[in-house]
């Protein structure tokens, strides 16, 4: 494959998601890792590796034992979506949470690519994912129109020229804000919170706070709040199994908690600002906690 005008991503995994469509993101990502791609010859294992026009890219895999068509075709599927703004370029949705992005091993619902894709072909055009939100997290969810808008997007992301404010409730009294600045898988990172209000109810203290990120790791506010003793209150991944349970008991929360609630961005010498109003769910767990206070 040859990196062209019409192909152009400037990183490699954006590049080799365009081109192979039918692949799971995961197994991009895995034959980039094991260093079964390369680029002018050279082996690399960096997926944000920076491309040039003209570059020669070779896959040393066979890649059609990863065909996603064979277990989870993606079929445009018709979902209903709360549209945040939508212009010629842009559609913004306030993502659910349950739904993931993409299809992949174990996914038997529909997902938001497909729904997407349902909606790209009733108003002619054809949605491009510039970012992630993970299935459990809901808010601000951003889509490129077209091939031009993605590439910028995919640029104006990646140089974290981008605002995110995320809404979570946490396990314990916390303090009014802190920096926290623990690397994670060997990379600097940085998350940023504000306390908005403490519970005090039958199961302990729980803090609702306000985060900021400032480098874009995967699960990165989960992980950090877990590492200085405070997990998202329903993460199971990284918090306390034997609370989470209770509290999904007492307050029916089915997932953890955490909103992408805005996002900010300038896009054609225009400021773009929205914001995603907290789903019912987690305005439910809110609202009992001050209840029971």
């Amino acid at each position: 494959m040859i990196v062209n005008e019409n192909n152009y991503y400037s990183r490699l995994d954006k590049f080799l998601r365009k081109q192979l469509q039918n692949m799971p993101l995961s197994a991009i990502y895995k034959i980039i890792r094991k260093g079964k791609v390369l680029v002018n010859g050279k082996r690399v294992k960096e997926p944000s590796f920076r491309l040039e026009i003209g570059d020669e890219i070779e896959i040393k895999e066979e890649t059609t034992k990863y065909n996603r068509e064979k277990n989870n075709q993606i079929i445009p599927i018709k979902m209903d979506f709360e549209i945040l703004y939508e212009d010629e370029n842009l559609l913004i949705i306030n993502k659910p949470a349950g739904i993931p992005i993409h299809p992949g091993k174990g996914t038997h619902i529909a997902t938001l690519i497909e729904g997407l894709m349902y909606y790209g072909k009733e108003h002619n055009f054809t949605p491009y994912l510039v970012h992630r939100l993970d299935k459990h997290t809901s808010g601000v969810f951003v889509v490129a129109k077209n091939v031009n808008t993605a590439r910028e997007l995919n640029e104006i992301i990646s140089s974290r020229a981008v605002e995110k404010v995320y809404t979570t409730l946490c396990v314990g009294e916390m303090k009014k804000s802190e920096v926290i600045k623990i690397p994670l898988d060997g990379k600097n990172a940085v998350t940023i919170y504000e306390k908005q209000k403490q519970f005090k109810s039958g199961l302990g203290y729980f803090s609702l706070l306000r985060v900021q990120i400032k480098t874009g790791r995967k699960h990165q506010i989960r992980k950090h709040l877990s590492l200085i003793g405070h997990p998202v209150i329903g993460d199971d991944l990284y918090g306390d199994k034997k609370l989470n349970r209770k509290f999904k008991q007492k307050y029916a929360l089915k997932r953890y908690f955490l909103h992408c609630s805005m996002m900010l961005l300038y896009y054609n010498d225009k400021e773009i600002r929205i914001n995603a109003p907290l789903p019912n769910d987690l305005k439910d767990v809110l609202k009992n906690l001050k209840m029971e206070e």
